[in-house]
Order: C-alpha cells, then sequence, then structure tokens
C-alpha cells in the first residue's frame, strides 16, 4: 500500500540554500516580518521574492494558498514556492499550505522551509495527506518520490508534534487505499486478510464466516450476500489501550460492490460502486491509527463485509428476513442493503461489548448528497452530547458534518403490511428514514451516531487533501474525537 511521504525535520541550514535542487517552499505574508530563509533566497535571486510578494496576484492569494517562481536565476532549485501564511495562521490554513507544496511534490527533493512557524507540524501534515497517490494498477516505471525536509527552528519538538499526525495520516492513506480498491481486486475475503494482518500493530483481530453469522441469527446481513459468489464476513478488531471501562464502537458498512441487487442500478455511474465499503474503510484506518499511535482506549471496530450481486440465489423485492434482533424486516429494494447489513452488526456490538457508545458510518443513501452535497456528511444521533462531541472534532479538523433530524413521523413510514417493518419508507426524507431504520436497533441507553458519508467517502475532482477519488473522510474526525473524550 502507498505509505505517507517520510518527512524529515531539520534545522535550516542558510549557506546550503543556493546549491539546494528540486524545489523549496518559503513562507511569507504581505506587511509582516520575513524569516532569515525568506530574506537569504531573496538575496540569492535579486529581490525576485521580496516582488512577487509585493505583487497584486500574490495579494489576492488566500492562506494557504501559493505562487510559484520557476528556475529563479542565483539557485539550483527548479521551482521556488512562496506560500500565503500568516504567523498566526489556524491549523486549516497551514495544512492548506502544505497541501499546496504536496500536490506540487514530484521525484526531486522538497525543502520547506518553516522555520519558527507555530504550525509547521500541520504544514507537514498537509503536505503529507495531499502527496498520496492510488498509482497500484499502473504499469510502467514507477519513480520514487523524493525526499521531504521541513526546516524549522527546534526539530526535536516539532517531530514530537508530528508523530501523532503521521500515525493519523497512515490511517489515512489505509482508508483511501481500500476505497480506491477495486472490486475484483477487494473482495469480502481479501477485504478481511487486509484487517487481519493489522494484528501485526497490537489489535486483536477475529473474522466471522458465514456459518457462525447463521448461528447469530445475522440473516439480514446474510441475505444481502446470499447472491454473490464472495462469502460474507464480519470482522472485528479490538484496540485494548485503556483500562477496564467499556469499549467505544465503531460499526461500518462493507459493501464491497453494489449492483443494487435485483433492484439493480442503472449502468452509468455503477463503476463507483467500488466505494460502498467506504464506512468500513474509515473504522479499519481509525483503527489503524490508534495501534500506531498506541491510543489510551479501548475501542472495538465492527464492519460487515459482503457483496451484493443479483444471481438465481439473489435476494427478492418482497422477501422477509429475520435480524439477529429478531425483528422480521420486509425487503421493499434489495439496493437499500446498507442499513440491513448494520443492522445485525450494531446489534452484535451490543450483545457482545455493552459499549459506552457507538457510531457507525456507511455510504448509505443518495439522498443525503442531495441534501448535503459532498461537503459535508449527514449526522444523525439519540444522544446529543455524543452527537456534539463529533461535531465539534470534525469541525478541529476541517471535516465537513450536518446534523440532520430524526423523529417519530419518519419512523412511521416503514410500516410494514406483513413483517415488523419495510427497510425503506419511499423517496422523501431518503437519507432520514434510513438512519430511523437503524435506530430500531440501538438499544434505548445506548449514545448512538450513525454518520451517511455516501457525498464524502470519494469525489470526482481533487479536494483541498486529496486527489480525486477516495478521501479518507472521517479518520481525522474519529480519532480526534476519542482522544479528545475517551483517552485516559
Amino acid at each position: 500500500m502507498p505509505q505517507p511521504l517520510p518527512i524529515q525535520f531539520l534545522s535550516l541550514d542558510l549557506d546550503a540554500l543556493a546549491g539546494a535542487t528540486g524545489r523549496i517552499a518559503v513562507l511569507a505574508e504581505p506587511d509582516q516580518p520575513t524569516s532569515a530563509g525568506f530574506r537569504k533566497l531573496d538575496r540569492l535571486t535579486r529581490g525576485a521574492l521580496a516582488r512577487a510578494v509585493a505583487s497584486e496576484a500574490f495579494g489576492k492569494l488566500k492562506p494557504g494558498e501559493a505562487m510559484e517562481l520557476a528556475w529563479p536565476a542565483g539557485l539550483q532549485a527548479e521551482a521556488v514556492q512562496i506560500l500565503r501564511l500568516p504567523k498566526r495562521a489556524d491549523v486549516a490554513q497551514a495544512r492548506k499550505a502544505g497541501a499546496a507544496v504536496g500536490k506540487a511534490h514530484g521525484t526531486g527533493a522538497t525543502l520547506v522551509l518553516a522555520e519558527g512557524h507555530a504550525r509547521a507540524a500541520d504544514i507537514a501534515f498537509g503536505l503529507a495527506l495531499r502527496a498520496y497517490e492510488f498509482d497500484t494498477h499502473k504499469t510502467g516505471e514507477k519513480k520514487p518520490r523524493g525526499p521531504v525536509t521541513v526546516a524549522v527552528t527546534n526539530p526535536e519538538a516539532v517531530a514530537r508534534a508530528a508523530a501523532p499526525m503521521a500515525a493519523v495520516a497512515e490511517g489515512v492513506f489505509f482508508t483511501r487505499d481500500l476505497v480506491n480498491e477495486p472490486a475484483n481486486v477487494l473482495t469480502t475475503s481479501d477485504f478481511a486478510a487486509r484487517l487481519a494482518g493489522m494484528h501485526e500493530l497490537g489489535l486483536q483481530v477475529e473474522i466471522l464466516e458465514e456459518d457462525e453469522l447463521r448461528r447469530l441469527g445475522m440473516g439480514a446481513l446474510l441475505g444481502v450476500g446470499q447472491g454473490s459468489e464472495s462469502p460474507s464476513k464480519v470482522v472485528v478488531m479490538q484496540w485494548n489501550g485503556g483500562g477496564d471501562e467499556a469499549p467505544f464502537a465503531l460499526i461500518g458498512k462493507g459493501v464491497v460492490f453494489d449492483t443494487g441487487g435485483i433492484s439493480i442500478k442503472p449502468a452509468a455511474g455503477m463503476e463507483d460502486m467500488t466505494m460502498d465499503m467506504g464506512g468500513a474503510g474509515v473504522v479499519a484506518g481509525v483503527m489503524r491509527t490508534l495501534a500506531l499511535r498506541k491510543a489510551k482506549a479501548n475501542v472495538v471496530g465492527l464492519v460487515g463485509l459482503v457483496e451484493n450481486m443479483p444471481d438465481g440465489r439473489a435476494q427478492r423485492p418482497g422477501d422477509v428476513v429475520r435480524s439477529m434482533k429478531g425483528d422480521t424486516i420486509e425487503v421493499i429494494n434489495t439496493d437499500a442493503e446498507g442499513r440491513l447489513v448494520l443492522a445485525d452488526v450494531l446489534w452484535y456490538a451490543q450483545e457482545r461489548f455493552k459499549p459506552s457508545g457507538m457510531i457507525n458510518l456507511a455510504t448509505l443513501t443518495g439522498a443525503i448528497i442531495i441534501a448535503l452535497g459532498h461537503e459535508n456528511a449527514g449526522v444523525f444521533s439519540n444522544n446529543d452530547e455524543l452527537c456534539a462531541a463529533f461535531l465539534s472534532a470534525a469541525k478541529a479538523e476541517g471535516e465537513g458534518a450536518w446534523r440532520m433530524p430524526m423523529g417519530d413521523a419518519y419512523d412511521a413510514k416503514l410500516k410494514s403490511r406483513i413483517a415488523d417493518m419495510m427497510n425503506v419508507g419511499g423517496r422523501d426524507g431518503g437519507a432520514i428514514t434510513a438512519a430511523q431504520f437503524l435506530a430500531r436497533f440501538v438499544k434505548p441507553d445506548v449514545p448512538w451516531c450513525h454518520l451517511d458519508i455516501a457525498g464524502t467517502a470519494l469525489l470526482k475532482s481533487d479536494s483541498t487533501l486529496a486527489p480525486k477519488g477516495a478521501t479518507g473522510w472521517g479518520v481525522m474526525a474519529l480519532d480526534r474525537l476519542i482522544r479528545d473524550r475517551f483517552e485516559r
């Protein structure tokens, strides 16, 4: 899997700037004092940097954006990238500046003159996240990425601050890799094997196969995958870094490919349904992050892995299945399959682990994209305190999230003539009725959030911190939530 770029933090050698090859990035802000590195580069380029910063074009840049001087006279470097970043920049601005460097980074070396900037670690974090590439399936010679050095005043202190961010970056990369993989590679068995490999990091990983799922009564989950050659599985990942307290549970929908089943989707755009395991991918990325940074908390991650295919054994519209909870569900639309998977895994998590709270993630509905676009995930919750804590964590990490309503009127739309409930409630309020369905499988005393990430898991264009494709949305926010709320 692609690894985040290794980044060195070193003291700045002013005398070496003239001979530095590759790319140099330097920070500046109009009408603010410049750094020693900026002044040295400006002298070497006969005032080119100062003229650039004084220009109207630079003045129009927003914090975190960059201007580039190609092949500047007086330097060996092929380019100097001038980042507009005030000395009191916030986290988002610093990461955006780093991302501008990461986007431009290639096979040559990159030197970032962060010097005494208070957000140097965040600059490096943004650089690492944006430098991600998924080229696993491209043939031809692959040249290694060049080295990255961040020059700072206190390398040891900045390296300590950056270490947990590096763990988060690896978790984000793990999620992006999973979401980007094609379904003929990332089968349910391959997915489970990748998660099992994380036992080397200290996670306890258990794979529940179909026989065990039948014994447990997971008829809702098993019904989704019965038309596929890939066996359905549930993978349980435990990180026990806390004391004796009950774990917090993360639950992910892992539909490795979703044709819609018998209620088949239109052909146009179906290729994107390789990302329908995005919720499970985020859970996996968070668990990897927690293990890498040795989090002082107890967290269990559970993912339901299935494939929704139409064949002679596939689930039909009108079928009735029985969930692990014991409730019966009339399947009106086989393309509303993710909620069936989550229903059983949510109930299993509560029965086995008695968690202190739960958050589930799923690329669940197209309706949430209509409501919120691709800027925010939908947040549904039965607990104001947990919801507020998650929204605060998401805001701190720059991951868009918006709370959506729930209520009895929406819940009534799930009433079935022949079973305890239907799996859909009509087109209107579709994201909300999906959340109401899941809420039926949450015990009344368990704090719970449902995150509908259909609009944020994979994008058709670049975002600030990621190239187009999988974003890894949610890894940073959930890691922050666990750090702020559950670590001792």
